[in-house]
């Protein structure tokens, strides 16, 4: 069951890029040439490359540089368009091949989800909305269904019981014109908080919660609340094409410089420049902790490496059951936003290791299989980090 899921995954999210409007479309096919490095001592290093964040030498912020720059290049080998790693809000290295830059945003896919979770802890945080608050209050078409029993806290937890299927999810739902209208349409499945499912239509129904509870259309908001303030330049949440809806569940563009920011903004618990951006009660919350008990590796919109029940993309409660971490051997308090294709921003808040890897297409299918995953980012801190 396992093996066919991950593969049906795989084949779902070609399809999601093939079908994305002109807004969301990834980059081409980029040549193997490498741009740049920074910091670490790669063997490709031309110059410094600019960034989101001051820079520092591997050996001050407790790398073994070697160490690192071996790291370096198997995200090279594995198709990667950039690789940054950065401890307390220093950048150690920066590496670029494959037509990657450092003011070039691609396609990042479901790290965008994470962002989505973020932009709901910034409109709580606003007094817009409540995690316990019914999701039908900014839904109306859910009123008086079976789906008013779902709260936004199950959407956020992807236990939210709305109808699933690989066919819907990676089919109907990427070729409807309006997502959000075609998400918000669907059934409820089962009763909330009984299922788990990676549910990408369930997730898009937060674009009308965000939109509803705040006024503001959700990429404007994320522009106004999140991406201006940390200094996200690069990066935009895109429409889909009819224009009325921002894609909340992928669709996202952005840069590995961009992407630190926001990996750094969740290592410094909320706080940017000196002021409490974001809740440290909502860190907490979102990658803190299990979201719910029917799969201890996500928390709200975010992957965890808590010990327990593990469930992946494409798999729901009673696929193949398992139990064990995430990335077994790495800090159990680390966390990551996660993409297809191995798109990755890991967060390990003992060492304060930032790390974010882009790369292309066809590289991973699942956060812990493929050429790039999760496993690869975490080397850096149970091989390179010496101190």
């Amino acid at each position: 069951m396992r093996t066919s899921t991950l593969a049906a995954c795989c084949a779902a999210a070609l399809l999601l890029a093939g079908c994305s409007d002109a807004g969301s479309e990834p980059e081409a096919a980029p040549t193997v040439e490498p741009v740049t490095s920074a910091a670490a001592p790669a063997a490709e290093a031309a110059s410094a490359a600019p960034s989101a964040l001051p820079s520092a030498q591997p050996e001050e912020l407790g790398f073994d540089a070697q160490v690192l720059d071996r790291l370096a290049q198997d995200a090279k080998a594995a198709g990667s368009t950039c690789f940054l790693v950065a401890r307390d809000g220093k950048v150690a290295g920066e590496w670029y091949w494959n037509d990657g830059a450092p003011d070039k945003p691609q396609e990042v896919f479901s790290v965008t989800k994470s962002v989505t979770s973020t932009l709901v802890g910034l409109a709580a945080a606003d007094g817009d909305l409540s995690l316990g608050d019914s999701a039908a209050d900014y839904i109306p078409e859910w009123k008086g269904t079976p789906s008013q029993e779902v709260t936004v806290r199950n959407l956020l937890s992807n236990d939210s019981g709305r109808f699933w299927s690989t066919e819907s999810d990676y089919g109907t739902l990427l070729q409807a014109e309006d997502r959000t209208s075609y998400a918000v349409g669907l059934e409820q499945a089962a009763p909330p908080g009984t299922t788990w499912a990676y549910n990408n239509a369930a997730i898009q129904t937060l674009d009308r919660v965000i939109r509803n509870a705040t006024g503001t259309a959700t990429a404007e908001y994320a522009q106004e609340r999140l991406f201006g303030p940390v200094g996200m330049a690069s990066t935009r949440m895109t429409p889909d094409a009819s224009g009325s809806s921002t894609q909340a569940f992928f669709g996202m563009q952005s840069t590995c410089p961009d992407l630190a920011r926001f990996g750094q903004l969740f290592e410094q618990q909320g706080e940017w420049d000196g002021e409490q951006l974001l809740p440290r009660a909502w860190v907490k919350d979102a990658v803190g902790r299990s979201s719910q008990e029917l799969n201890a590796a996500y928390g709200l919109l975010w992957w965890v490496n808590h010990d327990g029940p593990q469930l992946e993309p494409v798999e729901e409660v009673g696929d193949a059951a398992r139990s064990g971490q995430l990335v077994p051997g790495a800090p159990a308090a680390m966390y990551a936003a996660l993409g297809f294709g191995g798109q990755v921003v890991m967060v390990d808040p003992g060492s304060g290791t930032v790390v974010v890897r882009l790369g292309t297409l066809g590289t991973g299918a699942s956060p812990t299989a493929g050429a790039y995953s999760l496993a690869n980012a975490a080397r850096v801190v149970t091989e390179a980090l010496v101190d």
